[in-house]
């Protein structure tokens, strides 16, 4: 029997930037009961707080079985119970140099490519501290539009190409549904996934893994890729029947 069940967030758990619907906030409170969890996604904390936690109804004692990963587990927070708070055990940042590096290798990129011209919601391009993430309709374009604009993904491959040329001394992988996370090279999902297995003292056979992202080039291929047991999902509501049939069995 698997220890722990990991998961992505956006497409896994939720619609991208969405808040879980009831279903699945039932689903990992019942989860909770029997295994430990991690959620490993590319947005930062707050994203997290605000479309995991926000409607996961669940006890405080609980949330010590939980383990969040935000920007592709370049961090970690755990539950202080004590303190009733979420504490970050480790952040592995890039210093500002890198930071400039990686944006003019996607600006660049995106001037080449020839979509940068595309009608957008926000920021393009997000500094998270431990990660550069890359939105092509921006940071809040509408889920439609963001499903519309590339569902072969071709247009987010190419992009992702040139810029991994471009800085090959970095991780730069497919993120959402329009988007790219780049991180340090060797951290990425594997890398969270790694010293999560160490602090719980636990084997890559004990966990169970659902992304939406598992073929080469995306951001939950390198667990995959690890070695872990990894089922691929197309939508929160393939996730849910899943964990359905888990607990059914429990």
């Amino acid at each position: 029997m698997k220890k722990l069940i990991a998961f992505d967030l956006d497409g896994t758990l939720a619609e991208s930037k969405s808040a879980l619907t009831d279903t699945m906030s039932e689903l990992l409170n019942e989860l909770l009961d029997h295994f430990q969890v991690c959620v490993i996604s590319g947005g930062k904390f707050e994203q997290f707080d605000k479309q995991l936690l926000g409607n996961l109804n669940t006890t405080p004692d609980k949330l010590e079985k939980l383990h969040l990963m935000p920007t592709c587990g370049t961090r970690y927070f755990n539950y202080d119970l004590p303190n009733a708070k979420w504490h970050q055990v480790y952040a592995e940042d890039f210093t500002e140099t890198e930071k400039k590096t990686i944006i003019k290798a996607l600006q660049e990129g995106l001037e080449e490519c020839g979509f940068d011209k595309e009608k957008t919601w926000g920021e393009q391009i997000e500094d998270r501290g431990s990660q550069i993430t890359f939105s092509a309709l921006g940071q809040k374009a509408p889920v439609k539009d963001k499903e519309e604009w590339d569902p072969d993904n071709s247009k987010k491959a190419k992009i992702r190409d040139i810029v991994a040329h471009k800085i090959p001394e970095f991780e730069v992988r497919s993120g959402g549904t329009t988007s790219l996370d780049i991180t340090k090279l060797g951290i990425d999902k594997a890398y969270g996934m790694e010293r999560l297995i160490n602090i719980l003292e636990i084997s890559k056979d004990d966990i169970l893994f659902f992304g939406d992202r598992l073929t080469e080039g995306g951001n939950d291929y390198p667990i995959k890729a690890m070695g872990i047991d990894s089922i691929e999902i197309t939508s929160w509501k393939d996730t849910a029947t899943s964990l359905q049939a888990i607990l059914h069995t429990i």
